[in-house]
């Protein structure tokens, strides 16, 4: 069983190299396709990807319009049987791609394959326990139904049939921030998602300045409008949705000038 894993990258040398490292890593216990889709960096990324250009197996450097293309790039090159990406301020934790295989491997329905994803500071540090357990809560749940309602997988630790992504068309460049969920809602079209119990698989890294940290309005708008698409304007998932929306946009919203208030006390 091959696994392709595709990293888009922009001026992220920061974490760069730890999430290179991190799936390389993985090659110990899977039949590893690695493919890195840079988007024309000038910070040192290039200088990073080609310390480890020999274990790449496809690499791209060129301009595009944001991660959504670079990761449509990757899906047009990657041959795996799972097919996931992470992108570069992400890790994967030792072992993870071998226990995505040995599901993938007796799950065969299943589109998709998910488990736990720890959210991390810029540090490295765990951070936001309390949105990871509310996220959790769902796992035994999972259902499209229950994805519909609400976005409870996170993407660093989501693993999708290649046969399956073959299928559906690419992902949407024209969404700013939530067209991983788009993507998923679709997938789902051509079965379940299994979910991978015990110890997490990857860590999200959060920071301000990140597409979730700084887009989250627009992220929980395009999720809804997705949502709604998907299921239906009148469905009972929309008006879930719409509910929870407006409620995690509210958290979101205070912690954001909680922090602002912190900084200017600071100053």
């Amino acid at each position: 069983m091959r696994f392709s894993v595709i990293t888009p990258n922009y001026n992220g040398a920061r974490y760069l190299e730890q999430t290179i490292r991190s799936v390389l890593e993985q090659k110990k216990d899977v039949d590893l396709e690695y493919i890195v889709i840079d988007g024309g960096s000038n910070d040192g990324s290039i200088d990073i990807i080609n310390r480890y250009r020999s274990e790449i197996s496809h690499c791209i450097v060129e301009e595009d319009n944001g991660p959504a293309q670079a990761i449509n790039k990757g899906l047009c090159l990657a041959s795996g049987d799972v097919v996931s990406w992470l992108n570069s301020d992400d890790i994967y934790y030792p072992g993870t791609l071998g226990r995505v295989k040995q599901i993938a491997e007796t799950q065969t329905d299943a589109a998709m394959f998910f488990g736990g994803c720890v959210i991390v500071d810029s540090k490295g540090d765990d951070i936001r326990s309390s949105i990871t357990g509310f996220k959790e809560f769902f796992y035994p749940f999972s259902s499209r139904f229950t994805y519909q309602c609400i976005n409870y997988i996170s993407q660093p630790s989501l693993f999708f049939r290649g046969d399956a992504v073959r299928r559906v068309e690419p992902l949407r460049e024209d969404m700013k921030a939530a067209w991983d969920y788009e993507f998923i809602l679709r997938l789902w079209h051509h079965g379940y998602a299994e979910w991978i119990k015990g110890d997490p698989l990857a860590a999200f890294r959060w920071y301000e300045s990140s597409i979730s940290g700084g887009n989250f309005q627009i992220q929980f708008r395009e999720e809804y409008d997705a949502a709604k698409k998907d299921a239906g304007a009148l469905s009972l998932q929309t008006g879930l949705h719409f509910f929870v929306r407006w409620g995690i946009v509210t958290i979101y919203s205070a912690m954001s000038g909680v922090r602002s208030f912190s900084r200017k006390n600071k100053k």
